[in-house]
């Protein structure tokens, strides 16, 4: 046999000498590095009793051959039951790390009829398969998991849950010292047992709360990840505990976890009965006590007795009593209510959208216009009309204003006219009433106006854009209702207000004076935006210019008025995958549920205090985050401060937010996250969720950027991250140097490689070749991004496709979804010169193409027979007619599925084929993705640890 190649998952990654020595590391087994000692033997999948019919094929590097065990694999491991992180689950094929998710050795896929090689022979100690301990069997269904039934304590809790009687609850005693463990800690060394991708797909480390620290047995009554993750799941009773710690205590919220309700569905309260906290306003909620035959209850919160609302256990329309444990408000930790009339300062408002189309020349020469006036007409069915109160206006931008008076259905002059306004410095607005029209009633109209719309101008010469002005106008027109100023741009504003000068100059990239070029170079944009707030105007840009067009200065529109900054550079509509990615995206973006006049408020027990909030809205106040509009594809976060010692073993944060839904109900969504306290750093470190870690610092990262310039920004994040691992060997691993490794909790063991992807992201790493449209951007991105696409955008998904293995890129028979193959580290060493590789940052895809692949992965992917043929950069996968091509199509697909991540978001990454021989500049930006390897002034993950290491120990 030849001689071993670097493939990934055909030989066992090399054991330093002196581990395979010293197993034990100086006194710390890490159970999430130990596999566990009996694996399952590896079943073939049930769904695949008709694929082995098929012939199979393997591609081998040279030569193609028909093996039936060429892509032999383990049975995927079990999915955790929901609700029982706590418990770890003994996967099928124990990963590596002990990790679910990735195959043993002994079972990794042979790729391409390479023989595999026998995994080492070191016995192993049995041990738990992931980095937590699973939690002492006591807590309630409160905490992370309901208590094993058949146990005698599973039953007592249960009976103890299940108080049928309002008597039984309310007297429960609640503050009961804690019994059992937190998360227990596993310090590894990040030396010796390197991070693994998959690690970053574990949920948090479990919340552990005493037992009945909710007022019913739901297994809902936390709130769960999906909406708000804490950085800590256990908090530090003092200040100067966390302190110590040096970590962030924040939280990462998103109210939201999809585009619309019903991909979402949260528990309604429709009685309108909606009982607060005298004191602290907070809401009813399932860790609240009640006391005196519950007739009144204890605030979670402050501690303040109220009195429960009479209506409480009454059922207006049926006019019956009701069962209060079964209400969703005690039962469900995300629930929404149905506001009443105090709730409302107006009626609520319609959902307005006013269009500011450019329609300059290389807005009609690139086809933006005539592709988004097509998007809306196609879309109008798709745009929130339920109360069929939603207006649309429109205005067209170049030098000059352009109104469009749209007329109703059925009028005898039922023609669209047009008025010209060149006075850009108090532009008025002719008859206003007919340039906001209600969908319902003019439907005819619209689409007529629409199918015109790009002929009016197909022959405009003029080059100026005086978006500024139209942006006064348009504020000028919907602030009486309120809206959405929806902008779509291709060139630069050159006239009226906010004038923009071209000020890009590449002499300035990578310097100190780079900084500059990522400020806003206009007050009007800042100033314009908080204008807009006040008046609940959100402002939606959408940019497309070839040449600079300033995001630095426009993305300061959407940034104080809860908008998003959408960047396409170079957009062309004569090129296919331009057109189809913009109108997919610009409609599912119209289609989207929004929430009006929204305000967001964080709550939290006493001795707790929201201090600093991050995300794009306008802070109105010390607590209060104004939304003209609310999207459902960002996230938030919010640095909690301790300001007193807290004295309560569970504390509680509650965020609320108000708001009019496009059907023009006021409601208010509620989240309620328990957490237990700890004087212990120990725990603090055990229960540190690392993606929330490293999502509070992208946006502290962002900040620090956009205030103090690029380098302060990644020296943030070094000094950061440096502190964190000082402080866990002097703290909490004895301070010595273990011989010679780099000690830290496995829970958090992500966090250095998470915070060089961070600083080698294309929105803060140093380089000059980066134009400052595009960095300005990506900090868009990474200050708005949901936690689940934040972190693949931070470290993108790579997946290799040419040995996945048997089931990947078919349905799982239990879920219906699509398998993906185990992703594998940011590393150019897992490339093999014949593979076929997928990396995925979330905004872009790129299919890796080996310049060995052989002519048969070729035929049956691309459907071309040599190399040469294959049409590289922005394109598609065709579809053909065998089964590898289907897989992979479907993978490709899959790995763009964020609904079941439980997040909400528009965007269609475009995909990139790469030739490994083939075009260098496209190449080398897919190798910018490779976080683990040098490039571009950026040092090796190998390198960073090194690097760590020496600061650390000196």
């Amino acid at each position: 046999m030849s001689a071993p190649h670097d493939g990934y998952g055909q030989y066992p990654p090399q054991q330093p000498a002196d581990q395979a020595a010293y197993p034990d590391q100086g006194g710390y087994v890490n159970p999430a590095d130990v596999p566990p000692a009996a694996a399952a033997p590896a079943a073939a999948p049930a769904h695949h009793a008709d694929h082995h019919k098929k012939k199979k094929r393997t591609y081998a590097a040279g030569a193609f051959e028909v093996g039936m065990g060429g892509n032999a694999v383990g049975a995927s491991p079990a999915p955790v039951p929901a609700g029982q992180f706590g418990a770890a689950p003994v996967p099928a094929a124990p990963g590596y790390g002990g990790y679910p998710g990735q195959t043993d050795v002994a079972q990794q896929p042979a790729a391409y009829g390479v023989q595999p090689q026998p995994a080492y022979g070191v016995a192993q100690p049995a041990a738990p398969a992931a980095g937590y301990q699973a939690p002492e069997p006591y807590y309630s269904a409160a905490g992370a998991a309901p208590p094993p039934s058949g146990t005698i304590a599973g039953l007592a809790a249960g009976m103890g849950a299940m108080n049928l009687g309002t008597a039984s609850h309310a007297s429960q005693p609640r503050d009961q010292p804690r019994v059992g463990p937190l998360n227990q800690l596993y310090p590894t060394d990040l030396l010796n047992q390197p991070f693994n991708v998959s690690e970053l797909d574990l949920p948090p480390p479990p919340i552990i709360l005493p037992p009945n620290s909710s007022v019913t047995p739901s297994p809902d009554a936390n709130c769960a990840p999906t909406y708000v993750r804490s950085t800590l799941n256990a908090i530090p009773t003092t200040h100067s505990l966390l302190k110590k710690s040096k970590l962030p205590l924040a939280l990462i919220i998103q109210p939201y976890a999809s585009l619309h309700d019903l991909d979402d569905p949260v528990p309604i309260v429709q009685d309108q009965v909606i009982s607060r906290c005298r004191r602290c306003r907070s809401y009813i909620n399932p860790f609240v006590t009640f006391l005196d035959h519950g007739h009144r209850w204890r605030c979670n919160m402050c501690n303040l007795t109220n009195d429960v609302p009479q209506a409480f256990d009454w059922d207006a329309a049926a006019q019956k009593t009701v069962d209060r444990w079964q209400r969703h408000e005690l039962n469900h930790a995300v629930v929404e209510f149905v506001a009443p009339q105090e709730y409302m300062v107006r009626p609520p408002q319609p959902l307005v959208y006013l269009f500011l189309f450019d329609v300059s020349y290389a807005a009609v020469s690139t086809g933006l216009l005539a592709t988004s006036a097509r998007t809306i007409l196609d879309s109008l069915n798709r745009i929130p009309n339920a109360d069929r109160r939603t207006r649309l206006g429109f205005i067209a931008v170049d030098s000059s204003l352009h109104y469009f008076s749209v007329p109703k259905d059925g009028d005898e002059n039922g023609e669209t006219s047009m008025l010209v306004v060149s006075d850009l410095d108090e532009p008025f607005l002719p008859v206003p009433h007919e340039l906001l029209v209600p969908l319902a009633e003019c439907r005819g109209s619209i689409e007529s106006f629409l199918t015109k719309l790009p002929d009016m101008f197909a022959n405009n010469q003029n080059t100026g854009s005086c978006m500024g002005s139209a942006l006064r106008a348009g504020h000028k027109l919907i602030s009486p209702l309120g809206g959405k100023l929806v902008v779509l741009s291709a060139s630069l504003p050159n006239v009226g207000y906010g004038k923009l000068e071209m000020r890009e100059d590449k002499k300035l990239l990578g310097t100190s004076k780079e900084n500059g070029l990522l400020q806003t170079a206009s007050s009007f944009y800042k100033s314009f935006a908080v204008e807009c707030s006040k008046n609940q105007v959100s402002v939606d840009m959408f940019l497309f210019s070839s040449q600079y067009q300033d995001v630095a200065s426009l993305s300061n529109l959407p940034r104080y008025t809860g908008g998003q900054t959408w960047f396409y550079p170079g957009w062309n509509a004569g090129r296919p995958e331009d057109a189809i990615k913009f109108a997919s995206e610009f409609s599912d973006y119209l289609s989207s549920e929004i929430g009006l006049e929204a305000v967001l408020r964080v709550r939290a027990s006493t001795g707790l205090r929201m201090s600093t909030f991050y995300g794009n809205f306008f802070n109105r106040s010390s607590d209060l985050c104004a939304f003209p509009a609310f999207p459902r594809d960002q996230c938030y976060v919010v640095e909690v401060a301790i300001d007193e010692t807290l004295t309560r073993n569970v504390v509680c944060l509650q965020t609320a937010v108000l708001h009019t839904t496009c059907n023009g109900e006021r409601r208010i969504r509620v989240l309620t996250l328990a957490l237990p306290t700890t004087d212990k750093l120990a725990d603090v470190y055990a229960s540190a969720d690392q993606c929330a870690v490293a999502t509070y610092y992208s946006h502290k990262a962002v900040e620090r950027a956009l205030s103090h310039g690029l380098d302060s920004a990644r020296d943030l994040l070094q000094g950061k991250i440096t502190e964190l691992l000082q402080t866990f060997r002097k703290e909490l691993a004895g301070g010595s140097a273990m011989g010679g490794g780099l000690q830290f909790p496995s829970n958090l063991r992500g966090l250095p490689a998470l915070f060089l992807g961070l600083m080698k992201h294309v929105g803060l790493r140093r380089s000059a070749q980066i134009p400052s449209d595009l960095r300005s951007a990506a900090l868009c991105l990474l200050s708005t991004l949901p936690l689940p696409l934040l972190i693949q955008y931070i470290y993108p998904r790579m997946y290799s496709l040419h040995d996945m293995p048997d089931n990947a890129g078919y349905p799982d028979p239990e879920t219906s979804q699509i398998v993906l193959p185990p992703p594998v580290n940011l590393s150019s060493e897992r490339f093999v010169s014949y593979g076929l590789y997928l990396i995925d940052d979330g905004q872009n895809q790129f299919l890796w193409v080996g310049r060995d692949a052989v002519p048969q992965l070729l035929a049956d992917v691309f459907g071309v027979s040599d190399r040469a043929q294959l049409r590289v950069g922005k394109g598609a996968v065709p579809e053909l007619e065998n089964d590898f091509n289907e897989r992979v199509r479907a993978v490709i697909q899959k790995s763009r599925d964020h609904k079941s991540r439980g997040v909400g978001s528009v965007t269609v990454p475009h995909l990139y084929v790469v030739r490994e021989d083939g075009e260098p500049s496209l190449k080398l930006w897919a190798q910018t993705l490779l976080v683990e390897d040098r490039a571009d002034q950026g040092m090796s993950l190998a390198q960073w640890m090194g690097t760590l290491r020496e600061k650390v120990v000196q």
